[in-house]
């Protein structure tokens, strides 16, 4: 069958002569025209893209099943939305008290927690963690598991034999290089991997999407005042993690005449050291798949990042001295592409706790709703502890590609706590064992066998 490349449309595509082709998914490239051009990396039994909480979970979860694994990654560390874009805590690994997120990914916690990097709040076993010793600790149970990392490496194209992929396509220092592979896993968040495959992504038909929000960390801040002891924690027993003092404040100064952007929350979390915060207050409407739009959003947030801090100083005593240490990588995504999976969970069934009879992990999060514009937020709350189907990680036809993390397939309500990072940990633990699991039973992925599989999840002490 004749193979082909999928390269973006951007400067591999003008690199190689095909721009211009009028292709809106990915440039089409004759194979003779670019293999002479790629240098042969590795070959492997998983290739995950993305080394987020989704995707450094699957490549443990993978290689301890006896896979070959490589992980790319597009920055020179691991943790994607924890690490790249400051989101904390790590929410939610509890419901009603009890832990409902296991196995890999509380291994992870755990390790973190040794290394002093780690605090977990419960009865909602949220997670706050040191930014650094989370990188660290991700790096460590990846190279402790056999994973051959690839870092600094963007994910470019990928080549199809049909509607199965053959191999990926990375650019790093080294140049152009292709990455083999029996089994893929998307854990790029955007489902960068799937949209250049051709999956079929869902519609937005409410027209907008969840704003981004550029975290950043403040230090010189009193972290021992009584404002700051009460909403820098979120283990639910003071009721909301919003910080209402700061946020009616804000909003009222926005009321009489202050030239104060659109915000969220705010909410300050901990990052394990006294006198600094992590602040997620910043809100634009954003879309990461779009370059330039991207751009634009992150330099209007950039600004916004040093008003409200001006304002923080100016307006309250905890934060007089405050300075702003750090700036997050990348600004937040709360949502971008979602493949259309086999199945797509919907609000009705995430909400009400709908066990499926192919549930590979679960959800704690009540689902949260940011308005793309002002300040306003929708929460529904979780009647019981949600499942996910393994049918949302897979699309129909595509024998060997999984999807994890937000760009499962979920509508937008459902996803609005599926994206949260316990529940792609333990999404990823899933993908990363079905695709090992497949790979040994000589099937294509939608035709894994699930008991089996959920069998594996619970020996690693996951809830399924």
């Amino acid at each position: 069958m004749d193979r082909r490349f999928f390269l973006k449309s951007s400067a591999a595509a003008l690199t190689f002569a095909v721009a211009g082709r009028g292709i809106s998914r990915a440039a089409e490239v004759p194979s003779g025209v670019l293999e002479s051009r790629l240098r042969k990396a590795g070959k492997y039994d998983v290739v995950v893209c993305g080394g987020g909480p989704a995707g450094f979970t699957a490549a443990v979860a993978a290689s301890r099943q006896g896979a070959k694994v490589a992980l790319v990654e597009r920055y020179g560390f691991l943790g994607g939305m924890a690490t790249m874009g400051y989101v904390a805590p790590i929410s939610e690994f509890a419901f009603g008290g009890e832990r409902v997120i296991g196995g890999i990914p509380w291994e992870f916690v755990q390790r973190l927690e040794a290394l002093g990097g780690a605090y977990v709040e419960w009865p909602k076993g949220n997670v706050d963690f040191d930014i650094e010793l989370y990188k660290l600790c991700a790096q460590r149970m990846v190279l402790e598991a056999g994973v051959d990392l690839y870092m600094r490496s963007s994910l470019i194209g990928v080549e199809m034999s049909g509607r199965e992929l053959c191999s990926v396509i990375i650019e790093n220092k080294n140049g152009l290089e292709q990455l083999q592979a029996t089994r893929f896993i998307d854990a790029t968040g955007d489902g960068d991997l799937a949209w250049m495959a051709g999956v079929p992504m869902q519609g937005n038909p409410e027209g907008e999407l969840q704003p981004s929000s550029f975290c950043f960390v403040l230090s010189g801040v009193d972290t021992d005042s009584p404002l700051l002891r009460r909403y820098m924690y979120h283990s639910g027993k003071k009721g909301s993690s919003q910080c209402t003092p700061v946020r009616d404040k804000l909003l009222e100064l926005k009321k009489n005449g202050a030239e104060l952007p659109d915000f969220g929350g705010p909410w300050f979390n901990s990052v394990m050291h006294a006198g600094s915060v992590a602040v997620n207050i910043t809100r634009s409407a954003a879309d990461s798949t779009d370059n330039r739009n991207f751009t634009r959003a992150e330099c209007r947030l950039r600004e916004d990042i040093f008003r409200f801090t001006q304002a923080l100083r100016e307006h309250f005593p905890e934060f007089k001295n405050c300075y702003v240490s750090s700036t997050a990588p990348q600004a937040g995504i709360r949502e971008s592409r979602r493949i259309l999976g086999a199945h797509t969970v919907t609000a009705e069934e995430y909400v009400s706790g709908i066990k499926y009879p192919d549930s590979i992990s679960r959800g704690a999060h009540q689902i949260d709703m940011h308005a793309s514009k002002g300040s306003g937020q929708v929460l529904i709350k979780l009647e019981q502890a949600a499942y996910v189907p393994y049918r949302a990680l897979i699309a129909d036809g595509f024998p060997n590609l999984i999807v994890a993390g937000r760009c499962i397939s979920a509508d937008r309500k459902s996803l609005a706590s599926l994206r949260v990072q316990a529940s792609c940990m333990g999404i990823g633990q899933a993908a990363g064992a079905a695709a090992a699991r497949s790979l040994k039973e000589g099937r294509a992925v939608q035709s894994v066998d699930i008991q089996g599989l959920v069998e594996v999840l619970r020996s690693w002490g996951a809830f399924v």
